[in-house]
């Protein structure tokens, strides 16, 4: 994963579950977000309208849904960059 977060500065819809990011340094690509999409604040943004309403928040810089869903901006620069979602090493040490 980044060390740091890159903002994105532009979203676009391509189909249901897939979009266009544009990331402040100049990164672009698609990436289907759709199965990231997990857990109680995403349902209407999982529809196919509720989808459709995505946009960047300028503030966070990373895309937003209208109930507050959004999804971190360093996981999707990853997933653009490298083509690959980043792994979450979540072993505990004892």
């Amino acid at each position: 994963m980044t060390a740091f977060s890159r903002d994105i500065i532009r979203v676009t819809v391509l189909s249901h579950g897939v979009l266009r990011l544009t990331f402040d340094d100049g990164l672009e690509g698609e990436v289907d977000v759709l199965e990231r999409m997990r857990g109680p604040v995403f349902p209407d943004a999982r529809r196919p309208d509720g989808f459709s309403e995505v946009a960047v928040d300028a503030e966070t810089g990373t895309i937003v849904w209208p109930n507050g869903a959004d999804l971190a901006p360093d996981v999707l620069y990853e997933r653009v960059r490298s083509g690959r979602w980043p792994r979450h090493d979540r072993r505990v040490s004892v």
